[in-house]
């Protein structure tokens, strides 16, 4: 119940979308190195998924977990600064601070879990270099309101940061939703992050991106995988092609099994308005209540897991050693077919808890 990724697919679902020739390519694919850039023709797809970029200002990696690896390690130095918001991705934190000293800004579940830009301003500090944002966000599915997007290039625009937009749930929510521009579109030192696994709901292809204006850096991470995957998985980058051909149809797909389960969501919290906080989420396939219950999270969702095998993601996951993530929370996911079946079980632990 706590999955962050949209519903997946068969192999065979996925080739009954490929025209003949794709199928034809990825059956009498040679399976030796790909390029370390990605397949042009796949690159080609990917640029076509944003405004301005072309094939040449992308770069793919095997996930998007490399692709955090290698912008950190590029970007970042031990005479550097770097500023993340929190919760977070682990390896949003994770990585900067096995490089250099890191800053931490938390979103405000106050104020829809968006983010302060003035906090952001009051954590740059002369060696400040990278600047690590995700929306929609993980765990909260919140979207950034489009004045504080602007507002924040023109933050660091002004003092030369990069930004990391990890954007892995973007074109995924209810349908309509409006989602934030691609920051490779809208910033010249702008990495947008992206991959199959969350919004496609194509986790076992492990194909992700960055998409970037700035071709000198993308050079420097393309060398620095070399020490990484070297190259993709040459089937995994076919299969990826033709989903991406077929990028309205998977994304109309799982937007409507969002349609569908959130408002499952909704009536669910309406029956323990005094036992949960339920912020509806903006975007993505995920959201992140809080509980009220005195034995706390972990202990409510330990018993849960084992009492009634309904698994909830604890919010004690996301603490930072930057300082204190909100408490009490669990992530939970509507973006699978299965929810009924789900709910129903967790109704009934709640009705055996509770007496």
């Amino acid at each position: 119940m706590t999955a962050s990724d949209a519903q997946s697919m068969s192999l065979s679902q996925l080739l009954d979308m490929a025209s003949d020739e794709d199928r034809e390519a990825y059956e009498n694919l040679w399976l030796g190195y790909t390029e370390t850039y990605g397949a042009p023709d796949l690159r080609d797809a990917i640029a076509n998924t944003y405004t301005h970029r072309q094939a040449d200002e992308v770069l793919c990696f095997a996930g998007a977990s490399e692709g955090i690896f290698a912008a950190n390690t590029v970007i970042l130095d031990k005479s550097s600064h770097a500023i993340v918001v929190t919760p977070n991705y682990q390896s949003h934190e994770s990585l900067p601070l096995a490089i250099c000293e890191a800053s931490a800004v938390a979103l405000d579940a106050n104020d829809g879990w968006s983010l302060d830009i003035d906090a952001i301003a009051a954590a740059i500090k002369p060696n400040t270099k990278l600047v690590t944002i995700n929306f929609p966000h993980n765990p909260t599915g919140a979207i950034l309101p489009l004045d504080r997007y602007e507002a924040l290039i023109t933050l660091c625009r002004k003092h030369g940061i990069y930004i990391l937009h990890d954007e892995i749930f973007n074109g995924l929510g209810q349908t309509g939703t409006s989602h934030l521009p691609f920051i490779a579109d809208v910033y010249e030192r702008g990495l947008s992050l992206n991959v199959m696994s969350k919004s496609y709901g194509l986790p076992g292809l492990r194909i992700g991106w960055i998409a970037c204006q700035d071709k000198a850096l993308l050079s420097q991470m393309e060398r620095m995988k070399h020490y990484l995957s070297i190259a993709n998985s040459g089937p995994s980058e076919r299969l990826t092609l033709i989903a991406l051909k077929n990028r309205s149809t998977i994304l109309a797909r799982n937007c409507a099994i969002v349609d569908k389960n959130l408002p499952k969501w909704d009536s669910f919290f309406s029956r323990y308005p005094d036992l949960f906080d339920w912020q509806r989420p903006q975007g993505s396939c995920m959201g992140f209540p809080k509980y009220h219950g005195a034995d706390g999270i972990d202990t409510f969702t330990q018993s849960l897991v084992e009492n009634s095998g309904v698994l909830l993601l604890p919010g004690s996951i996301y603490q930072s050693t930057l300082g204190k993530t909100p408490e009490n929370h669990f992530r939970l996911g509507y973006g699978r077919e299965n929810l009924d079946e789900g709910l129903a079980v967790f109704d009934e632990h709640l009705q055996t808890y509770a007496s």
